[in-house]
Order: C-alpha cells, then structure tokens, then sequence
C-alpha cells in the first residue's frame, strides 16, 4: 500500500517535532548533570568529606544571593566574604524569609565564578541538596559547608584565581505532597470551625 506524499511529509514533520521536543526536554537534565560531574560553567563538586590536605596559600571567598523573578521570598548571604587556606573546610551562611501568609516552596541552584575554579570548589553540605519549605512569616538561616580542592594550584587557567564567587538563586517550586497535605488539613479545620 502506497503512502500519500503530503501524508509521509506530514509524518515525518511530526517526527521531527516529537524528537526535538524530546532532545529539549532531556537537554535541561543532562546538561545539570554535565555541570555536577565535570565542574563546566562554575558548578561546584559535592564532596563525601574534607580535603584532607591543607595548603598555607589562602582564597578568597565571595557570597552572592538572587531570587528568580516571581519567588516571593527575602534571601541573602550572611556574611560578603571569608578568606580561607586552600583545602580548609570552611562555612556560611545564607537567610531566607518568606514574607507572605502561605507556605513557600524553593530551591536554590549554583554556581562558582570564575568558571575556571568551579571543578575545584567542593561543598560537602549544602541547603541546595534539597528543597526548602518556609511557612508563613518564617526566617531560617541555611549553611554551606565547603572548601577550595587543593589541586587548583596545578591547573593552569585556575592556579591564580585569588577570589571565588559562590552564588545561589533561589526558584519557586510547587509544595511537596506532605507540605500540601498538611496545608490541606489546616484550611479543612479552620473551614469546619466558621
């Protein structure tokens, strides 16, 4: 049975749709992978433990804190700068705050500038590891615990990077089912008390 050319154009033109929006919709994944395992454009490693190893040369560290357009939150880091030997475990601190009259729903995503040292800056506990929940007028104050591996001084684009900047955006996600269930309840119960 002979297939209509128009039909066969049509076909393959919606194959091509279909694989593109595939390839789209995988791309985002994969490339956060990318970043995690190689360190490409300043995504930080997450390390097990400490380096181990500490080098009498120090780095210094920047803190930087944004929100996407629409998230309601307040977020900032708690200091501006630390100065640490390399290989030393270092922390800080970031605050959140939601000012609204519902639970929020966020999650942070990284980087490391320059780019360069991002293979290099390992955090070892982070408050991006997973999503965060704030409650109506709730303040939190979230660390990061990390340090400057110190086999930086043996690559030769990142040897002489005296300052990093560890920037966090946060972005509104939806209310994990637990969250949602237990907003769910409250509003059931303030309803069957009016």
């Amino acid at each position: 049975m002979a297939t209509d050319p128009k039909t066969k154009t049509v076909l393959q033109l919606v194959g091509v749709v279909v694989t593109m929006g595939a390839l789209a919709w995988a791309s985002v994944p994969f490339y956060d992978w990318f970043c995690r395992v190689t360190g490409f454009g300043g995504t930080p490693n997450i390390a097990e433990g400490p380096a181990g190893e500490i080098l009498d040369q120090t780095i210094k560290v920047r803190f930087d804190a944004s929100l996407e357009r629409n998230m309601p939150w307040e977020f900032k880091p708690m200091q501006l700068e630390m100065e640490l030997r390399i290989g030393e475990e270092g922390m800080a601190f970031y605050e959140a705050y939601n000012p609204t009259d519902k639970p929020v729903a966020g999650q942070a995503s990284y980087n490391v500038a320059p780019y360069s040292a991002g293979g290099y800056f390992s955090k070892i506990e982070c408050f991006c590891f997973t999503e965060q929940v704030l409650q109506p007028g709730e303040r939190v104050q979230m660390p990061v615990v990390f340090f400057v591996d110190p086999d930086i001084i043996n690559d030769s684009d990142a040897k002489h990077t005296g300052h990093i900047t560890l920037s966090y955006t946060f972005y509104q996600i939806d209310l994990p089912n637990d969250a949602q269930a237990a907003l769910t309840s409250t509003t059931d119960a303030q309803t069957s008390l009016n």
